[in-house]
């Protein structure tokens, strides 16, 4: 790595991350920026709310309490800090800061980026022809649109890149891509082209591999056993050529570890179509990137390749969508998933469970996460969690009083845990796209007050059909039974696939995606005609009701799998405890698969 190179750390991948992350990152030495990552889809409507019921909130308060103890430190290191902890009220959020700053004797120079926010513009945009159609269903928006609670655009780095020629302390956004506010610091210091597609995407491979915190640095890592210590962990830092080259580390004496293997599983995160991982700034090409491990905790990434972005925003929208409930009982052994299946059933038929829109049923302790690919046959004591959705809120609340009224008219050992359940609003997730040309980011800065309107992300004509020959499969259907699936994996020949794998899985919308890396290439050459799109639909058939997609990545010798339709619906719409997939990942890595290795 050449000597003189921008450094970008992470201090935060969510809304309620570590908090100490922040402090952590600029103790350990200089970096030039540092960006925080706040929002969600199901974020953005409780901020909305939030701004509804107090015109003064609507952002992400904690990074104004994070933000008191190191900004004296920050400003005297010349460390920027970028942060969508804006939400849905970015200007807000930006006075809190310097009133904040105030009582401890300091002004820093505070940027904001707004213009996301579409809310108010919604009915008049769809009026004049914006369609926003749903991009996961093809959904029409006509009855949905007065349910919406929130809606905002996904900027990228191009309304960054003018705020950051203001030289701010601190830059508050709105709705901008975790990865565009990496890539921006990239573009200022460099002065990279807006149709240098390679080095942008170099920008938005350094963002996707920070955006997630320490996810990238040992956390959420599936051979944990190596990491040396979970204590302070270490945030990812990217060091950053002018060529596009980078680096990924972390400050040393700190926590976690920095490898090929973590920054594989992080890349495969989310991923998507590895070809083309879609941002408003440019497509990036997963499918080129190399990694070479280059010291302790520090791995070199290069290679990346992109295109010309689309002509769109992507808008995440929010709206009101019934309501749901779950219902937790403990039932005891002996027998104790007989006896819960027994209570399910006879519970069930008491609230007829046909009349609601949809209900769930888990059993923890046994199979909740997931389902028969469990291989247990019975627990000391199982948690029963009994879920519905329906419109009708009150319907919902008789369904909870039944629960207790049951315990003694049932099987035996029965005990309710946490008392009656509430009903609780369903926000449903509504994705779509609207043409750049329509909407214009705005940069204010904070201490003249002075706004204005920018250019925003740089118009394309990417087409996904343009890239499908990557090696790709689909499987529809399952073609074998739960029970033939459960014969083969108790196989004593077979191996586990843990043994040759690593993973990792999260979500997009009501699409699980599962990232499997083998742990060396003749493992990746040998699994090519068993770890198939079939296969996994067949062992994730009672879950995933939409087909499996596989895509091959020779180049991290890892597979890529989509499962559609596999997440109740996905965020708070769903019953299931793990609404984003997130133990997905170990469920495969627990199976044993035919290997002739």
């Amino acid at each position: 790595m050449k000597s003189n190179v921008l450094k970008i750390g992470n201090a935060g991948g969510y809304w309620g991350d570590d908090h100490l992350a922040l402090k952590r990152q600029i103790e350990g030495g200089h970096l030039d920026y540092i960006t925080i990552d706040f929002l969600a889809e199901v974020t953005m409507s409780i901020m909305q709310k939030q701004r509804a019921t107090d015109p003064s909130l609507g952002y992400a308060r904690d990074f104004v309490t994070v933000l008191k103890g190191v900004l004296q430190q920050a400003m005297k290191q010349k460390t920027c800090i970028i942060s969508n902890a804006g939400g849905v009220n970015p200007r807000a959020c930006a006075e809190a800061i310097q009133k904040m700053a105030e009582s401890i004797g300091l002004q820093p120079k505070i940027v904001v980026v707004d213009g996301d926010d579409i809310l108010p513009r919604l009915k008049d945009l769809h009026k004049s022809g914006v369609k926003f159609a749903n991009m996961e269903t093809g959904g029409d928006f006509a009855p949905v649109i007065d349910r919406i609670v929130a809606a905002n655009a996904y900027f990228g780095a191009a309304p960054v890149v003018e705020a950051l020629k203001l030289e701010p302390d601190i830059i508050v956004t709105g709705r901008v891509t975790d990865t565009g506010i990496t890539l921006a610091p990239m573009i200022h210091r460099y002065g990279w082209k807006w149709d240098d597609w390679d080095k942008l995407s170099a920008g938005i491979v350094a963002g996707h591999l920070l955006e997630c915190g320490s996810q990238a640095t040992g956390g959420n890592f599936s051979d944990w056993q190596k990491v040396k210590s979970f204590k302070n962990m270490g945030y990812p830092i990217v060091e950053v050529s002018e060529d596009g080259e980078l680096c990924l580390t972390k400050h040393p004496d700190t926590g976690g570890l920095v490898s090929q293997d973590t920054v594989r599983e992080q890349l495969f995160y989310e991923m998507g179509n590895p070809k083309a991982y879609l941002t408003p700034d440019v497509v990036a090409d997963f499918s080129t990137i190399q990694l070479v491990d280059v010291g302790k905790d520090r791995v070199r990434v290069f290679g990346v390749k992109g295109y010309e972005p689309t002509p769109f925003y992507k808008v995440s929208m929010a709206f009101e969508n019934g309501f749901k409930i779950v219902c937790p009982l403990v039932i005891s052994g002996p027998n104790a998933r007989a006896k819960a299946e027994k209570f399910a059933e006879i519970f069930w038929d008491r609230v007829d469970a046909s009349t609601f829109d949809a209900t769930h049923t888990e059993y923890f302790g046994w199979n909740a996460c997931h389902g028969t690919i469990s291989h247990q046959d019975d627990a000391s004591e199982i948690l029963l969690q009994l879920g519905a959705r329906d419109q009708d809120k009150e319907k919902l609340a008789r369904m909870a009083r039944v629960v207790p009224a049951m315990i003694l008219s049932g099987p035996p050992g029965v005990t309710v845990y946490g008392g009656v359940a509430k009903p609780a609003t369903v926000i449903g997730y509504w994705p779509a796209l609207i043409a750049k040309s329509l909407l214009k980011p705005t940069v204010t800065n904070m201490q003249t007050g002075k706004s204005m309107e920018v250019e925003g992300c740089r118009e394309g004509n990417f087409k996904v059909e343009s890239v499908s020959h990557l090696n790709v499969e689909f499987a529809n259907e399952p073609s074998m039974s739960m029970k033939q699936v459960a014969k083969d994996a108790i196989s004593p020949q077979n191996k586990r696939l843990y043994d040759l794998c690593l993973a990792r899985s999260g979500d997009k919308g009501d699409t699980a995606n599962i990232g499997v890396l083998a742990r060396n290439r003749e493992i990746f050459d040998r699994l090519d005609k068993v770890l198939t799109a079939q296969y996994v639909k067949n062992l994730f058939q009672e879950i995933c009701l939409g087909r499996v997609v596989r895509y091959k990545l020779d180049n991290m010798m890892g597979y890529n799998f989509l499962l559609e339709e596999s997440l109740g619906g996905g965020g708070t719409v769903t019953l299931r405890t793990d609404a984003q997939g997130k133990t997905l990942a170990q469920a495969l890595l627990n199976q044993r698969i035919p290997y002739d290795g």
